[in-house]
């Protein structure tokens, strides 16, 4: 049992390293847009981005897709996967965080596939490949953890620290911001990533929510930034 457990535990090092190819660097999730505008400019600005990324959007959203995904890759219910990733795509609707879930959620599939083998990895793999659901990142990590034997609250966890880890890596290319400072940032919202990954875990398909208006509205306004150093 412990070495399973360590696997696991193994698992979820990988997917959620930044090491993993999944694309993130390439985002910021709407938080040049804030610092273009002027609204995040320190420390206390990001850690508040941070907080309404995860508590409006991350958490209740992302995070329990993430667990549901794991959920019924744990059970072997695919159809319930494709559901799932339908009703994500439904909820994505700002063109370029769309693009950003489907490009990562993709790419995950990929190397996650490549790098571990899974029937039910596989299997999710090919419906996304034959267009029965979209892809997006975090159905996709939640069935790579799952099919890996990784249970819902962890990858729900491992997931909005990524999330989180995703934010404050852009922000130290938007800001001027010290490494540990941002190292501060991520050990202050443990807590609330905590919280959120147990909610994620009791939940399903049905309680998905989100309510994030000026992340949406800054999604949209990045298209027209005149420099710009990430896709979203």
């Amino acid at each position: 049992m412990l070495t399973r457990s360590l696997e696991s535990l193994l698992a979820v090092l990988q997917l959620a390293d930044g090491l993993f190819p999944a694309g993130g660097f390439a985002h910021s999730l709407g938080l040049e847009t804030y610092v273009a505008a002027g609204i995040v400019r320190d420390a206390t600005g990001l850690s508040a981005f941070l907080d309404g990324h995860l508590a409006g959007s991350a958490g209740p959203t992302d995070a329990v897709a993430v667990a549901c995904a794991a959920r019924f890759a744990l059970m072997g219910d695919l159809e319930a996967c494709l559901d799932l990733d339908l009703r994500m795509d439904a909820m994505r609707w700002v063109p370029e965080l769309r693009a950003a879930s489907l490009q990562m959620g993709r790419q995950t599939l990929r190397a996650a596939s490549s790098a571990h083998p899974a029937p039910f990895l596989a299997a999710f793999a090919r419906a996304v490949a034959d267009d029965r659901a979209p892809g997006h990142h975090p159905t996709a990590f939640g069935v790579a953890l799952g099919s890996q034997g990784v249970d819902p609250g962890a990858a729900a966890a491992a997931f909005l620290h990524t999330a989180a880890a995703l934010i404050v890596n852009a922000a130290l290319r938007l800001l001027p911001l010290g490494q540990v400072e941002g190292q501060r940032l991520l050990a202050a919202a443990r807590p609330r990533i905590a919280r959120l990954a147990a909610s994620a875990e009791a939940a399903q398909p049905r309680d998905l929510w989100a309510f994030t208006p000026g992340l949406e509205i800054a999604g949209l306004r990045h298209a027209e930034l005149g420099a710009r150093l990430f896709r979203s």
